[in-house]
Formats: structure tokens, C-alpha cells, sequence
């Protein structure tokens, strides 16, 4: 009997070992300059108007390892991308639903096996090792087609915020059994859209186990609050 468990215990650890679930935090609008510079706009409207100080902007990104395939994970423009084949799941409008027959008002979500993050080399506080269990690599994988294809830059779900990449990975990794309540992005920044991702997700009933599982699904521990 002691043989058999340890033998599922390295079978278990091995798998581990094969399952990785990384964060990326990009600058926003790194490689693309009007982006960046209409990002600084905005966060200087949006700090004048709270009375705080201005901080810097962050895009997010996942990186799944699931045995022998390995899958990026994000949203994206549906213009920005020549590679024919980039593992689009769904699709979503940008500012506007009348406007969404136009590529350049449309946005995409990724599971791109063997893909790429863009500007990864100027990722900040990256990777962010977010857990080792396969079931949870798998969930991540399978919910990401069921993201609510809200317009981007809209709050139509009145979560506080507008809606737009990282609320897609906040509720991805809610969805998945993360507690992504305790992932903060890299010091001194911010990730606009974050919180409309767990409200959402609570609301849609996709966060009520993250925080029960979450000490067993990230190891090592999450990013310290």
C-alpha cells in the first residue's frame, strides 16, 4: 500500500512539474505608441480627478504550460496580429457594438497554443508563477471560450470599471479557482479593469470556490497583497 501511494505521489508531482500558469504584467502600449500615449491621458485624468498621484499602466497576459502544449492567453486587438492560425476562441466589440464590423472596433480572446506574447522582453515583475495544479491549468483552458464578450471600454456590467484585458484574465482566473483578489500588479502600478473581472465573475457565479481552493492551487503562493 505504501508503494502504490508513493508511486502516485511521484506520478502527481510529475505532472506538476509538467503544468505551469504564469502572469505577465505589460506595460501598456509597450511597441505602440499612440496606445501608450493615450494610456498617459487617461491616467492623468483619472488621478487629477481622484486626487492621487499618477501611475503606470498594466496590460495582462498568461502563459499555460499543460503537459507537452503550451498556450498563451489574452485579449488582443483583431487587427495587431498577421499570423493566420493565433487560437481565437471569441470575439468582442471595442468602444462600440455598431461599430464592431469594422476589425479595427473588434477585439479578440486568445488561447494561442505555441504562440507569443507581444513585447513580453518588456514585461515588468514577469512571469508571476500563479499555480502548478493541472486541474487548474485545465479549467483556465477550457473556460476561456465562456468570457463575457463585453465592449471594451464599457461598464455595461456596472462593475465600477470598464471592461477591457485584464478584466478578462481576472475572471479567467477566477473562473479557474484562483483567488485573483490577491494578485497585484507590479509596485507602483495600476491594472485598470481588474476589479470589473472579479465582480463579474462573483456575479456570474464563477468565484464562489476560488478562495476555498486557492491555497491548494497556487503553489507557491500568489503575489503578497
Amino acid at each position: 500500500m505504501g508503494s502504490r501511494s508513493a508511486n502516485r505521489a511521484r506520478g502527481q508531482s510529475a505532472r506538476d512539474m509538467d503544468t505551469a500558469v504564469d502572469l505577465y504584467w505589460l506595460p501598456l502600449g509597450a511597441g505602440g505608441h499612440s496606445v501608450r500615449f493615450n494610456g498617459l491621458v487617461f491616467e492623468a485624468i483619472a488621478a487629477r480627478l481622484q486626487h492621487r498621484t499618477r501611475s503606470d499602466l498594466y496590460h495582462s497576459a498568461l502563459e499555460v504550460q499543460a503537459g507537452e502544449a503550451r498556450y498563451v492567453i489574452e485579449m488582443a486587438p483583431a487587427w495587431n496580429e498577421p499570423a493566420s492560425d493565433r487560437g481565437v476562441v471569441a470575439e468582442g466589440a471595442v468602444a462600440s457594438r455598431s461599430l464592431s464590423r469594422w476589425a479595427l472596433f473588434r477585439y479578440e480572446i486568445r488561447r494561442w497554443r505555441d504562440g507569443r506574447i507581444p513585447d513580453a522582453d518588456k514585461a515588468v515583475e514577469s512571469p508571476q508563477r500563479l499555480s502548478h495544479d493541472p486541474d487548474v491549468a485545465r479549467r483556465i483552458l477550457a473556460h476561456a471560450p465562456d468570457v463575457p464578450k463585453l465592449v471594451w471600454g464599457r461598464d455595461e456590467r456596472q462593475a465600477g470599471e470598464m471592461w477591457n484585458s485584464n478584466s478578462v484574465i481576472a475572471w479567467l482566473l477566477s473562473s479557474a479557482g484562483i483567488d485573483a483578489r490577491r494578485i497585484q500588479p507590479p509596485s507602483g502600478g495600476r491594472a485598470p479593469g481588474w476589479t470589473a473581472g472579479l465582480v463579474v465573475a462573483l456575479r456570474d457565479g464563477r468565484a464562489e470556490a476560488s478562495v476555498e481552493v486557492a491555497a491548494t492551487a497556487c503553489r507557491p503562493p500568489l503575489v503578497a497583497p
